[in-house]
Parts: C-alpha cells; sequence; structure tokens
C-alpha cells in the first residue's frame, strides 16, 4: 500500500500554521507518479542532480553530476545513471544498499527558475562496462514514486549572477509567486499570507 504523502508531523505543522488545505490543493493538482513531458526534457538536459539518502540512522546528501543526457529516462517513473569513479567512500551506495528510499532534486538555475522533487526506491545494479574512462560497471536504477515540481521562487539565476527577487529583505516587497496566484490555491491560502485574496 502507497504511503501517505504527509507524515503525522508534516501534517501537525500544517494544522498549526493552517495550510493543511493549502498542502491539499498541492498533492491534488501537483502530484504524480509519471514524468511529465516538462520534466523529461529537464531532466535529460541537467548536467546535475542532488540525492539524499540514509541507512535508517544517518542522513546524507550528494549530488551526481555530468553531461546533459547522464540521467536516462527508461520508463514512465524510472530514471537511472552510471556510476563514476569516485572517492572510494561509498556513501551514497552503502545507504542505498543498507535502505534503497531516496529523495532526488533536479534545479535550473538559469533563470527560468525549475526544480523537481522525487521520492523513490532506488536499486544498485552491476553491468559490463563501457570502456569509457571513469564509468563503472555499477548503475543506479531508482523506480519514482512521487514526482512534483516545487516552488523555485527563492532559485537564484546563477548564469546572470542575480539574486532571486523573490527574497525577502527589509523594506522590499517580494512579487507574488505564480503558484500562489493559481485559481485553486489563492482563495485557500492561510490566513494572512501575504498574498491572500484578502490582502
Amino acid at each position: 500500500m502507497p504511503r501517505e504523502f504527509y507524515s503525522p508531523d508534516m501534517r501537525s505543522l500544517q494544522d498549526a500554521r493552517d495550510g493543511r488545505r493549502v498542502a491539499d490543493a498541492l498533492e491534488k493538482h501537483r502530484l504524480h507518479q509519471s514524468f511529465w513531458d516538462d520534466e523529461r526534457e529537464m531532466i535529460a538536459a541537467a548536467p546535475f542532480f542532488f540525492i539524499a539518502t540514509s541507512d535508517g540512522n544517518y542522513a546524507d546528501c550528494s549530488m551526481r553530476s555530468g553531461d546533459p543526457g547522464f540521467v536516462r529516462i527508461v520508463g514512465e517513473n524510472v530514471l537511472e545513471w552510471t556510476e563514476f569513479d569516485g572517492n572510494s567512500m561509498y556513501r551514497t551506495l552503502g545507504n542505498l544498499t543498507a535502505n534503497p528510499n531516496v529523495g532526488l532534486l533536479f534545479v535550473a538555475f538559469d533563470g527560468v527558475s525549475r526544480r523537481i522533487r522525487i521520492s523513490g526506491r532506488a536499486a544498485i545494479e552491476q553491468r559490463g562496462t563501457t570502456g569509457v574512462v571513469g564509468e563503472t560497471d555499477l548503475v543506479v536504477r531508482v523506480t519514482c514514486d512521487e514526482i512534483y515540481p516545487n516552488c523555485p521562487r527563492y532559485i537564484p539565476d546563477l548564469a546572470q549572477g542575480k539574486a532571486s527577487p523573490n527574497v525577502p529583505r527589509n523594506g522590499y516587497v517580494p512579487p507574488a509567486p505564480e503558484w500562489k496566484t493559481r485559481d485553486y490555491i489563492r482563495p485557500i491560502l492561510p490566513d494572512g499570507d501575504p498574498f491572500g485574496e484578502d490582502v
């Protein structure tokens, strides 16, 4: 049986801060289990992504990077990549061996400001080598249980060397984030939200 998208602790914070309505709407409208076309394009063009793993007691975060296309989408909700030669610590793969649950984060820092969050289960497969220097014979294959775009408003535009215009600053009123203007979100924003309908 699939797990609930929100844990009891997440729900507790949502309720304490009047956020449950928005959380439920985002789950209903944005959570999916198969890649959307624009996500396929972003992942195919990605030169890196972040990966979070845990052995159950210890959490770790790392990054995988390569030429665009190094992450391959091989199914409706399955992606994989070939591991490159590393520092022999095997922190990420060791965690995945103990606990296959994984979180992936793809981010575009190019002014388009997009990010995709993925939760899934990883398997490490040993395959034959390609003969490419620096590639190993290990492939990580992730079956994605939860795929959802995440609000990109605080992402800096590294290509232009510009901070996000949405970052809070003294004496400055940032623009409304696009997602808070959607017809299924704006009427249900938490009481007191600076971008709510009553403001």
